[in-house]
């Protein structure tokens, strides 16, 4: 385990909650805090799994990705899940492709910060 890495994953995580609780607006909760999600992702995953960063990072998007997949079909729906409100919040319920640019981003943001840090070393 690599403390370094869930230590970001917690403050990334703090910062989410606070987004979902304290934020509405058209910016912050729906394109940032999607953008922080996938960093948290890589974040908790580099934590525990010991393998190349950048493999990391595409299991990451994957994962984001195929989250986003979910809603596009109304998986809560589906399982009959969607009256738990935590739920909602953690898997989201409305697909959009800004959802998955900020996805990427966020995962491109890792590598650029990880690959930079090879290149100094």
């Amino acid at each position: 385990m690599k403390t370094k890495y869930l230590i970001i994953s917690c403050s990334i995580l703090i910062v989410e909650i606070i987004i979902a609780l304290f934020v509405n607006d058209q910016f912050i909760r729906p394109i940032f805090g999607d953008y922080l999600a996938s960093i948290l992702v890589f974040y908790l995953l580099a934590t525990f799994l010991k393998t190349d960063l950048n493999k990391i990072a595409i299991l990451s998007l994957l994962i984001s990705y195929a989250i986003e997949f979910l809603q596009y079909i109304h998986i809560l729906e589906l399982l009959d899940l969607h009256k738990i409100k935590i739920l909602n919040v953690l898997l989201g319920n409305s697909f959009s492709w800004t959802d998955m640019l900020a996805y990427t981003l966020g995962i491109m943001t890792v590598v650029l910060i990880h690959n930079y840090k090879k290149l100094l070393k």
